[in-house]
């Protein structure tokens, strides 16, 4: 088979070995392959694969189940978007048969494609982690990304008044139609979202750069999740406030948590999220489709930081 490797900082379409489908494992017919900034980082040698995962690109992928290993409660045939730690960008991948979700009725394989990583950050962190309850305001930083607007769509189906910071007015705009009630523009003025908080949850993908602000913004008892590091690793953060705020600050990663930890969030997406979808409440917010042999424009693209929303690579056209 063939899959998509990063390769001195560009990606390559390249031979790979066929993978086993072992007990509790399928094989998917790789339709399409989500992209995420986590691929940008892998392509440039900054973010190698967890042990044992595959060594090619792509955390989430949809398509047509081949095989189906010992145990594994699935049909040849199903039409499935999967989480993975690695391999999406591939002819074909193995995984766990729990990491995989049937595809939301209403959505074609290219749109699934876009769904699996993405809402099970947003959801992880702001609703398992952070805790949300009806009702209480949400920070999403960078939230025209893939998993902002995610995010925005997860936090007004379940009662969340949510605000952003974005790039540009056009995806405050974008952000705002997707349900934020608010926000700013980041290179205007961030001291501008006390006028809309204090929040109760912060979703930040930005770190160090954003930590004081963070800090200011936080109500008591307040939740602030940390998913990246685009503004740096390290921050001199005020800890009187703090403490004074009881503010928790959960660092957190979903690539290299083990197999059962992701069962187990796949489950819960299953059940709360994935019936929003077939509902009309949810949507992949897929932006465009490109042909993998097209891919390096496809990451040159991501890679701008012009994207509202999702890009997805299309791996066999013959599947839709």
């Amino acid at each position: 088979m063939k899959a998509l490797q990063g390769v001195d900082g560009h990606v390559a379409w390249v031979e790979a070995e066929r993978p086993a489908c072992d007990a509790g494992q399928v094989r998917i017919r790789v339709a399409a392959a989500g992209l995420n900034r986590a691929d940008l980082l892998q392509r440039a040698g900054l973010y190698p694969p967890p042990p044992g995962a595959s060594p090619y690109l792509g955390l989430e992928c949809a398509g047509v189940i081949a095989e189906v290993g010992p145990g594994a409660d699935w049909r040849v045939g199903d039409r499935v978007c999967a989480l993975l730690a690695g391999g999406g960008m591939a002819e074909e991948v193995v995984v766990d048969a729990r990491h995989v979700l049937p595809v939301p009725e209403g959505l074609s394989l290219h749109e699934a494609a876009a769904i699996p990583e993405v809402y099970a950050t947003a959801w992880l962190n702001l609703f398992q982690l952070a805790g949300l309850r009806a009702g209480e305001k949400v920070l999403v930083h960078a939230g025209a990304s893939g998993v902002g607007s995610a995010a925005i769509q997860l936090c007004k189906a379940f009662g969340n008044p949510v605000w952003v910071s974005v790039g540009s007015q056009d995806r405050l705009a974008y952000c705002q139609a997707l349900g934020a009630a608010g926000g700013v523009v980041r290179n205007e003025n961030l001291e501008t979202l006390e006028g809309f908080g204090p929040f109760d949850a912060i979703l930040d993908p930005v770190g160090a750069s954003y930590g004081p602000l963070n800090l200011k913004l936080l109500a008591r008892d307040g939740r602030w999740v940390i998913i990246g590091l685009m503004g740096g690793r390290k921050a001199e953060l005020d800890l009187a406030q703090l403490l004074a705020k009881r503010v928790q600050v959960t660092g957190s990663t979903l690539r290299n948590r083990d197999d059962t930890f992701k069962a187990e969030l796949l489950r819960d997406l299953g059940q709360q999220v994935w019936p929003l979808f077939s509902e009309g409440r949810l949507s992949p917010q897929l932006v465009d489709t490109y042909p993998v042999a097209f891919a390096e424009a496809a990451f040159a693209e991501l890679a701008s930081n012009q994207v509202s929303g999702k890009l997805v690579l299309v791996i066999d056209p013959a599947l839709v």
